[in-house]
């Protein structure tokens, strides 16, 4: 892969100067000059010198990606656990489907499982035009290297412009191996999604340095362009039963892609509440808990309420809970109806993860908490005084 410049078409306007974040361009006798080895091919001098064109990225032809004017249509993966579609899935269709009518192309799904020929028609319903079900013994579970075999397959089949995926544990595990396989482009972790119809670009949006600022990235230059994202920030696709759509079965051989792990056993974490990603109501525990037996009443409160429990970073990284429970930037990101805070301060990386919720209520005995900016009911006082008293409160509300 090389930068060149045109001597021709350069008229040492300075543009790109400015546009170079390396400081790798100079104008030297009116025409820019870039020195390669502080280069990094970022191509923001190429977008900034796009009325003159004097500035190009050329890539050795690999035979992977091809002419991306080929490329067409959105696909999106469809992530089953145990024989279940995933919730993220949904909202995968969902945005995908805004996306495709925004282009005005086919919403395509790829769906490798195993006897989920049932659910494979029902994708239809959820608004994909294409459903491609990948039959295949080796999908009862997860594993990384079949799952990035046969959606990559599917990619180089189908050529789609647009690839989106939950950013799951799945979606995080495999997704980047099929973006390396087929040179395409992946943004990852994003919460917003839009069309340039312009330049027909995916524009990904997610957080970055910490989740202080939200940085847009597009991928002009390769396709598919890949995106993983983040589960409950996207509204689900509705189901419609009028839809009609096609269903491609393709048979897999169980073992037709080696695989270099072996599953040898699936443990799975025994709680008494609700996963935090698909639960209604969610109480979380920060800092302000102080011990991890404290834990126990917020525990006691979400299953007087049928919730789920949460954590802030603080009291994972301290190891009171499990990062299973971790709301947040570097955590799961919540959408419930009801949402509780004990005794969480408010970092701008938890609020990142639960803010959306319908409604919140923070229990804090600091009055300036920042969890108290976003909160429509606010809790002044100790949360082993309050918590205990809205449990008590509660079991009697539900015996009348």
């Amino acid at each position: 892969m090389g930068i060149n410049v045109d001597p021709e078409k350069c008229i040492g306007c300075s543009l790109c100067v400015r546009a170079c974040a390396v400081d790798a361009i100079q104008i030297v006798e009116k025409k820019a000059i870039i020195d390669l080895e502080k280069c990094t091919l970022c191509a923001a001098c190429v977008e900034a010198c796009r009325k003159y064109g004097a500035i190009t990225i050329t890539q050795e032809q690999t035979g992977h990606t091809g002419d991306i004017a080929q490329y067409a249509n959105v696909a999106v993966f469809i992530e089953q656990r145990s024989g279940a579609i995933a919730g993220v899935s949904y909202e995968m269709l969902g945005e995908g489907r805004k996306l495709a009518d925004q282009l005005g192309e086919k919403l395509l799904a790829v769906f490798p499982g195993y006897s989920m020929h049932m659910q494979a028609e029902e994708i239809v319903k959820y608004g994909a035009d294409k459903v491609f079900y990948l039959d295949c013994g080796n999908c009862t579970v997860f594993q990384d290297d079949t799952y990035a075999a046969l959606v990559a397959d599917f990619v180089l089949r189908e050529k789609p412009a647009i690839l989106l995926a939950g950013a799951t544990a799945i979606g995080r595990s495999f997704i980047p191996k099929v973006a390396a396989r087929v040179y395409g482009g992946l943004t990852a972790d994003c919460t917003k999604l839009e069309i340039d119809t312009q330049r027909r670009l995916l524009l990904g949006t997610r957080p970055a340095f910490g989740g202080n600022l939200m940085a847009t990235i597009i991928c002009p230059h390769h396709r598919p362009q890949i995106a993983t994202v983040r589960h409950k920030v996207m509204k689900p696709a509705t189901r419609d039963e009028h839809r009609t759509g096609e269903v491609i079965v393709r048979n897999v051989a169980a073992g037709a892609v080696r695989e270099r792990t072996r599953i040898i056993d699936i443990v799975k974490e025994v709680e008494s509440t609700v996963n935090i990603t698909e639960a209604d109501i969610v109480v979380s525990g920060g800092r302000g808990m102080m011990k991890p037996e404290n834990f126990s009443v917020l525990r006691e409160l979400a299953e007087v309420l049928g919730g789920a429990v949460g954590a802030s970073r603080a009291a994972v990284d301290a190891g009171w809970i499990p990062y299973s429970h971790q709301v947040g930037q570097t955590g799961k990101t919540v959408c419930p109806k009801l949402y509780i805070a004990c005794g969480i301060s408010g970092s701008v990386q938890h609020m990142a993860g639960m803010q959306s919720s319908d409604f919140i209520i923070a229990v804090n005995k600091d009055p300036d908490a920042s969890i108290f900016q976003i909160a429509n009911l606010g809790v002044v006082g100790d949360v082993m005084e309050v918590v205990p008293a809205l449990i008590r409160s509660f079991r009697e509300e539900f015996k009348r």
